[in-house]
């Protein structure tokens, strides 16, 4: 099993007293270690604008700004967003940035893309707020024109949401065919045949119910395709809440609490109700067993999120030396 890190970048209220100035030390200092390490195949950030669990004035940095600045201060690991909204950007435009971010990094970008959701920050930023059949065929489209760009170095599409007219891009990503295309959602009928077509990587429902279910409606759609659906790898992304003990984990549930309290008093008991539930919260032995029953069910990549991460490294240390040596 292979292991993402998101990286906090505030959307999820985790650079929430820290000053500014000193944010980016932050999140480097985590990319960082986790490029010197050797349990964290790829970081990751979300492309939001926002904050949850509502909009609020703390900060939210830029998804394919942090993927630029993290391809030129790392190395080894992958850098990939989870996932990128298509209607934020033009794809032909997406995907010539993402061709560069691909080149400073050495061939090490990923292309988390999906259709979008959070309404607040899509009407706020001028998008509007399309259907949701609308927004998946625009995600649809939107991966087509990437594709050409990057394994023909140009594209002229005419659809419904996006036309472009020979759109050049030059050169062409490092990585052979283009930035591996992870497809994120779970919508039956539209989401999970796009990634059908087009996916190198899923991420979908991360529960063994969810996952199983999702597995089985995904390789429907393969079927149809005439793919194999072992070409394309499922992924899920979790929460982790770990402690040695019990009462090390309610402890740290307990300082998501008081995390959230002191911004959103009103949504802090129902965020900490939402990690509580994960797959993911327990101590290191419980959690192997978890993720030992996923990788059975072929889940054999975990995008891990850590809300203390920004504070506090001894759940990712916890982590590294008593959960992945199990699931190597």
């Amino acid at each position: 099993m292979r292991f993402g890190l998101f990286i906090p970048q505030g959307w999820r209220q985790d650079l929430t007293g820290i000053a500014p100035a000193d944010h980016w030390a932050v999140m480097n200092g985590l990319a960082q270690r986790a490029d010197a390490g050797s349990t964290f195949d790829s970081v990751w950030v979300y492309d939001h604008f926002h904050t949850v669990p509502e909009p609020i004035h703390e900060a939210t940095h830029e998804a394919w700004s942090l993927m630029a600045a993290f391809a030129a201060s790392t190395s080894r690991v992958k850098l990939g967003q989870m996932c990128t909204c298509m209607a934020y950007r033009n794809p032909a435009y997406l995907a010539k940035a993402a061709t560069t971010v691909d080149v400073i990094s050495g061939g090490r970008a990923q292309m988390g893309i999906g259709a979008g959701w959070y309404e607040h920050e899509w009407r706020a930023y001028g998008y509007g707020f399309p259907a949701a059949g609308a927004r998946l065929d625009a995600l649809d489209e939107g991966v087509q024109i990437m594709k050409q760009m990057w394994t023909q170095g140009s594209a002229t599409f005419s659809g419904t949401h996006f036309q472009v007219d020979g759109a050049l891009n030059y050169p062409l990503p490092l990585q052979d065919g283009g930035l591996p295309l992870w497809i994120a959602g779970g919508g039956e009928k539209k989401t999970l045949r796009i990634a059908a077509q087009h996916a190198d990587y899923t991420n979908f429902d991360g529960t063994p119910e969810g996952f199983a279910h999702k597995s089985a409606v995904l390789a429907k759609h393969c079927a149809h395709q005439g793919r194999d659906v072992a070409e394309i790898t499922r992924s899920a992304n979790y929460n982790v809440v770990i402690g040695e003990t019990e009462k090390d984990v309610a402890d740290r549930l307990a300082w998501i609490g008081e995390h959230y309290a002191a911004t959103v008093p009103a949504k802090a008991a129902s965020t900490v109700e939402d990690f509580r539930k994960g797959p993911l919260v327990g101590t290191p032995e419980q959690i192997v067993e978890t993720l030992t029953g996923l990788q059975k069910l072929g889940m054999t990549y975990a995008i891990t999120y850590f809300a203390e991460a920004a504070y506090d490294r001894s759940g990712i240390e916890l982590f590294e030396t008593q959960v992945a040596p199990a699931l190597a």
